[in-house]
């Protein structure tokens, strides 16, 4: 099976999905004072390792802010799975729902299918995450086959505060071909 990944430098497709008012959201733009923005694709309701992650994050989201970088997170799930799941986060950042398979495609996520009934009834995004720029090009990426494999926080944000720091002229890392 052959998978398009989406590279570092590339624009970042619009990506519109549905809040939990059911208003339909591009999250591929930043709200706000922000002029970049960090797309988190996590499993959904079912995995206890992205309950984590999102829980975690939440704890980052003012130095983010501070940097200049909004967050917004996106799963396969329904609303109701979506509402189901909130009753275990405590997150400072909007979550949508409703990604489609093509979109997942176009991300070059990678997609898995349910092992059973109890895990979820939709074949479901593995964690992806894009730090995208004020030029909406993939500044960061961060794709993973599996729940387990996703960056440390501290790592990864301090890494975008020196990034966001003019000083370094920091450019977009990997994009040769």
């Amino acid at each position: 099976m052959k998978t398009e990944k989406l590279h570092a430098g590339a624009d970042f497709p619009s990506l519109p999905v549905k809040g939990r008012d059911d208003a339909v959201v591009d999250i591929s733009k930043p709200t706000g004072d922000a002029d970049w923005q960090m797309v988190v694709v996590y499993r959904g309701r079912h995995c206890p390792m992205c309950t984590k992650f999102l829980n975690s994050l939440a704890g980052f989201r003012q130095r983010l802010l501070d940097i200049g970088i909004d967050i917004a997170a996106v799963s396969g799930d329904s609303k109701e799975q979506l509402e189901d799941h909130l009753t275990r986060l405590d997150v400072n950042f909007p979550l949508f729902y409703g990604l489609t398979l093509e979109q997942m495609q176009d991300l070059g996520l990678y997609v898995s299918i349910p092992r059973s009934e109890q895990e979820t009834d939709h074949n479901f995004p593995e964690p992806g995450l894009f730090v995208i720029n004020g030029d909406v090009q993939v500044q960061v990426v961060d794709l993973s086959n599996n729940p387990f494999a996703r960056p440390d926080l501290e790592i990864f944000v301090s890494g975008l505060e020196w990034i966001r720091n003019p000083d370094n002229n920091y450019p977009i890392r990997g994009t040769y071909q």
